[in-house]
């Protein structure tokens, strides 16, 4: 079970997500997307912003939080989640009217000391030793996407058994992160992109595609508003993907 916000990133990611949709409302388009999206997409929406001046309010948490309030009737335009799974969930509820893949990412092991030494991610690796007794930051392994994505390269790996114990779950990737930069935890496991957004944190390891699902960030718009579907065909378009390279994605056509 995870702490109630294990940092204070977390708090404010949660509240954002938990507070009563219809603030967010108004003549803005509402976008619901993944945790790890957010340095990117404000990168991105401010540009939108800028040069058709729609205004854009943005909710991140994690995608599984995000999709039951999008099924549940919450007024988001676009919804960009951190997994096909979770979309699927959307669909199945008959709660989208158009869906594509938008982008993709890849899983690193980050340590909060500067000095740690780079490890090849193996069969062989001693990951609970690494930890010395202490917590490795993960999101939530069985609901966020970060935290299935590792939980299943550690369980390919053959390390999970090792470490289940001394995971400390975070309420999405941005909170694990936040773990790991602040000292609370010496390791966490999160997407590159957030790796390279927080200069606190070192990349120590990275995770071979192979040993999880492939990190796909698909993209739906839920609304019919006119300027949802502006921003839908923005995010799609070749000025978006050069933002979202530079933000260290892959972007999938």
């Amino acid at each position: 079970m995870s702490p109630a916000c294990p940092a204070a990133l977390s708090c404010a990611i949660f509240l954002l997500a938990s507070a009563p949709q219809a603030s967010l409302a108004g003549d803005d388009v509402v976008v619901f997307a993944a945790a790890s999206l957010k340095n990117a997409m404000d990168a991105v929406t401010a540009e939108f912003t800028a040069q058709t001046g729609v205004s854009v309010a943005i909710s991140y948490a994690g995608s599984g939080q995000l999709a039951k309030q999008v099924i549940a009737g919450a007024p988001a335009d676009l919804f960009i989640s951190a997994n096909e799974s979770w979309m699927d969930e959307v669909e199945r509820a008959d709660a989208l009217l158009e869906r594509r893949d938008l982008l993709g990412n890849s899983l690193v092991l980050i340590a909060h000391d500067p000095d740690a030494t780079p490890v090849e991610l193996s069969t062989d690796t001693d990951l609970a030793g690494m930890l010395q007794g202490e917590k490795l930051a993960m999101a939530l392994v069985d609901s966020v996407p970060a935290g299935q994505y590792g939980k299943a390269a550690l369980e390919t790996l053959g390390l999970w058994g090792g470490v289940a114990g001394s995971v400390a779950q975070a309420d999405n990737v941005r909170a694990a992160l936040a773990l790991v930069s602040s000292g609370e935890a010496p390791l966490g496991i999160v997407y590159a992109t957030d790796a390279a957004a927080e200069p606190q944190v070192q990349v120590i390891g990275r995770f071979s595609a192979q040993t999880h699902p492939p990190i796909t960030y698909p993209m739906a718009l839920i609304s019919d508003k006119p300027d949802a579907r502006k921003l839908y065909d923005t995010l799609i378009d070749e000025a978006a993907a050069q933002q979202f390279r530079q933000h260290g994605f892959d972007v999938l056509k």
